[in-house]
């Protein structure tokens, strides 16, 4: 055997001496709602959420559609695509 065989078979064997050191991740509890009605989504950044403005929400969704009247409204990472996909024709505010 050569020098990088004999080095992975120890290392294998270390390995398996020392056991399952892999530590379960607990799996992710939102904090932030989704804004939109009817929606039980997570709205944290971590997952995919975003704060989107109040107005620009309102024109794709609607105003009876948001809850609270905050300047920016946080959305979950399914509805920010869908806001994203029906803004994606509209001009920009720069050009």
């Amino acid at each position: 055997m050569g020098f990088k065989a004999n080095a992975n078979k120890r290392r294998k064997i270390a390995a398996a001496a020392k056991g399952s050191d892999e530590k379960k991740k607990a799996e992710f509890e939102g904090q932030v709602s989704c804004d939109i009605a009817g929606c039980k989504n997570w709205a944290d950044k971590k997952i995919g959420g975003r704060k989107i403005a109040f107005d620009r929400a309102a024109d794709v969704f609607g105003e009876d559609n948001l809850h609270g009247s905050a300047r920016r409204v946080s959305v979950c990472k399914p509805h920010y695509r869908e806001w994203k996909k029906e803004r994606k024709d509209e001009m920009t505010e720069w050009s």
